[in-house]
């Protein structure tokens, strides 16, 4: 049964006991192959005289990491491949959970998805504390597939179950013992050989010798199971509504209980098949696949560089960027020195890194005593003498060209040869922040975005000189502070704000000319957007706004749309959310309301730019919202694809997703985009260009894909790489 593919071993002990191990490194997913290889070994567990009892464990500390999602492709596409209903059925139920001789899953490592499913069709669990359990499917726009929506709730409750499968919330071994889980904790080196004694006392009825599936003592009455259920499908609607797979999810666990568990099992491989084709499990798919692709950097990463020991990290500048970067490197055991200019500054910076922490401490995801432990890694200065054995400094000082260039400058007398040199600049071009200095190969883009300890996204920007060391050794500490990071070339804006430099501006125009601002933010929020352009300009400020704005216009001069909307705001001193007054008011508890007094600034805007209301804008239906709000974005991406600031168009979906929550389960920018077809979007681009002026037009990039129907994630050669 071994092979170079994933396959199970067994090895039969003189105790009578089989060990069944899964083996296809680096998590013991489980492949097809693996599958039928388990089965095979049930089988012939079964069959054997020598075998009186079964243990299924996973090679090299891990259980198995789930389903392999690889394979989602062939079961997406193919009509041959085995269905997850005969998985379920002949293998999880009828072969494992249904054997003649009592089985025990010794779990250490990981038990996810398809691994805990496997778990839970045997007789007994045993786990090691540390061990992580847990059904994450929904993440990919499916559901449990191998029997887990109905052995899980019988295990756990109905209500534990719902939250575990929902939020795809995996537990700790510990935790998992005291929710009845698993039967037992131990430690991993007596895990399987525990196992294989637990597995013979069920054999002499020592111990319980249960069927999962048939379980019913954690089972609410059903007129109260029926109640839990409603919450839950009020909590998916109100928290996903744009989502089919949640509320289809709840449907399958009702069916079992309602009308018995193998009922449901049937009911749940039904709903998988369904669910496994949909758009949302294909973007999410896409998207599992795409984060994880990242890190890898054509003439980068495959050049066998090793990254270099970071042992101590300088931050210039203590505000809401600065203090969020502080935060993240301490949280991460980085040493790290605040500079400010003068002790008000320094303290309030330090201040804010405390606040963040603090926070953390009363969600409960960071203990006192490591609060302490944390903060005494931070050390505040107000000169550059404690840099010159740093090796790295991120400048995160307001967006002024000349003061990054003093800065950079000032580093270079200063800091360690080796030493990287990074700013946190979200739109200027690196080459006039590094314009001053000599050592250009050591100056990369670190761009943060906000708050940098919470958002999952590290942008790195790369010159034409910066040197490959420095990418991998940014990339080395994005991973230990648990960014996902996106290595782009260089250019105004970089990826992310070069791309959705569109985003507010569209809204800008289309509100000019006659549509609705409370409608446009309405509409792209229930699109899936965290906020639309108008609560977006709000959060980040008129000031921000407008600095940003002036550097799009500089470089982009052709295509930016220039209103005095917001100047007229900010001349009232409405600067958003900061002031309480900007698009909308705010209480002190900073919710939004519309504000009935921003018409007479719009008509004003209106005036100063000569431009008239178009009826058919005041009255557009959401499609065209959409549509006018993000095909410029997707123009853009695709200038940024065609000069090779970004490697691949899976970059920019990842960027879309982590930096502005476009939503995942649409896939990223580009991935929706091609849902549409680049034919499509050049059509309704060219129209609107004839109607409102070059804002709309379409790129020559965009226009060749559109003539050919070449979709805009394919890979072709890019013509000017900045990489």
């Amino acid at each position: 049964m071994g092979s170079s593919r994933g396959h199970t071993l067994m090895e039969v002990g003189p105790d009578g006991v089989a060990v069944i191990t899964i083996v296809n490194p680096p998590v013991n997913s489980l492949s097809f192959d693996v599958l039928r290889s388990l089965k095979e070994s049930f089988d012939q567990a079964i069959q054997r005289d020598d075998v009186k009892a079964i243990v299924v464990t996973g090679a090299k500390g891990k259980f198995s990491g789930g389903f392999d999602i690889s394979a989602f492709g062939g079961i997406q596409e193919a009509k041959e491949r085995p269905k997850p209903g005969w998985i379920s059925v002949e293998i999880i139920t009828d072969t494992i959970e249904a054997a003649r001789k009592p089985s025990v899953a010794a779990i250490d490592g990981l038990a996810l998805g398809g691994g805990l499913e496997v778990a839970m069709a045997c007789n007994a669990r045993l786990s090691t504390p540390t061990a992580q359990l847990g059904l994450p499917e929904l993440q990919l726009g499916i559901i449990p597939g191998f029997g887990g929506t109905q052995r899980l709730p019988r295990l756990v409750g109905l209500t534990k179950g719902l939250e575990m499968i929902l939020a795809s919330k995996p537990v700790k071994g510990k935790e998992a013992f005291s929710l009845g889980l698993v039967d037992g904790l131990v430690s991993p080196n007596d895990l399987v050989n525990t196992a294989r004694q637990w597995a013979l006392d069920m054999l002499g009825h020592r111990r319980p010798w249960i069927a999962s599936l048939y379980k019913t003592e954690k089972l609410e009455p059903l007129g109260e199971a029926r109640e839990i259920l409603k919450f839950a499908r009020a909590q998916a609607r109100k928290r996903a509504p744009n989502l089919q797979h949640p509320l289809v999810c709840i449907d399958v666990i009702e069916a079992g209980i309602v009308a018995g568990p193998r009922a449901g099992l049937w009911k749940e491989a039904e709903a998988f098949e369904g669910l496994v084709r949909s758009d949302t499990c294909k973007s999410l798919v896409h998207v599992f696949f795409a984060q994880r692709g990242t890190s890898k950097v054509p003439g980068v990463t495959d050049c066998g560089l090793a990254p270099r020991q970071v042992k101590k990290v300088a931050i210039i500048g203590g505000g809401l960027m600065g203090s969020g970067i502080a935060t993240a490197l301490i949280l991460s055991n980085y040493p790290v020195i605040l500079k400010e200019v003068n002790e008000k500054f320094l303290d309030a910076g330090i201040n804010r890194i405390k606040a963040n922490l603090q926070s953390r401490v009363k969600k409960g995801k960071l203990t006192k005593e490591n609060f302490e432990k944390t903060i005494s890694l931070l050390k505040g200065s107000l000169d550059y003498e404690s840099f010159r054995d740093v090796d790295m400094v991120i400048e995160a000082v307001i967006e002024n060209i000349s003061l990054k260039q003093q800065i950079f400058s000032d580093l270079e007398k200063y800091c360690p040869p080796h030493c990287i040199l990074a700013s946190n600049t979200s739109t200027i071009d690196l080459n006039l922040i590094g314009e001053k200095t000599k050592t250009q190969d050591r100056i990369v883009g670190a761009h943060f975005f906000s708050p940098a300890h919470v958002m999952p996204l590290l942008e790195i920007v790369r010159t034409k000189q910066t040197s490959a060391q420095v990418i991998v050794d940014v990339l080395d500490i994005s991973k230990k502070i648990k960014k996902t990071p996106v290595v782009v070339g260089n250019c105004t804006g970089f990826a992310v704000n070069r791309m959705f430099f569109p985003y507010t501006q569209a809204g800008l125009l289309l509100v000019e000319r006659g549509a609705d601002v409370y409608q446009i933010d309405r509409v792209i929020t229930k699109f899936g957007m965290p906020m639309g352009p108008f609560r977006l300009m709000d959060l980040v400020g008129f000031g921000v706004a407008i600095a940003t704005g002036m550097q799009f216009i500089q470089n982009f001069p052709e295509r930016t749309y220039k209103s005095m909307l917001i100047s007229l705001l900010q001349e009232d001193k409405r600067a958003g959310e900061t002031t309480h007054k900007g698009f909308y008011l705010y209480n002190d508890k900073r919710k939004a309301s519309p504000d009935p007094e921003l018409k007479n600034y719009i008509e004003k805007a209106r005036s100063i730019s000569g431009v008239s209301v178009d009826p058919k804008l005041a009255k557009l239906q959401e499609k065209d919202i959409i549509e006018m709000i993000f095909f410029p974005v997707v123009n853009e991406a695709c200038r940024v694809l065609d000069e090779g600031i970004a490697v691949k168009a899976a970059d920019l979906d990842i960027s879309a997703i982590m930096g502005m929550g476009f939503p995942p389960y649409r896939g990223g920018i580009i991935f929706w985009a091609d849902s549409l077809g680049s034919k499509y979007i050049y059509s309704r681009l060219e129209k609107w260009s004839e109607l409102y002026g070059e804002f709309f037009k379409p790129c020559a990039n965009l226009a060749a894909r559109a003539a050919k129907g070449i979709p805009l994630s394919a890979s072709v050669e890019q013509g000017k790489s900045r990489m």
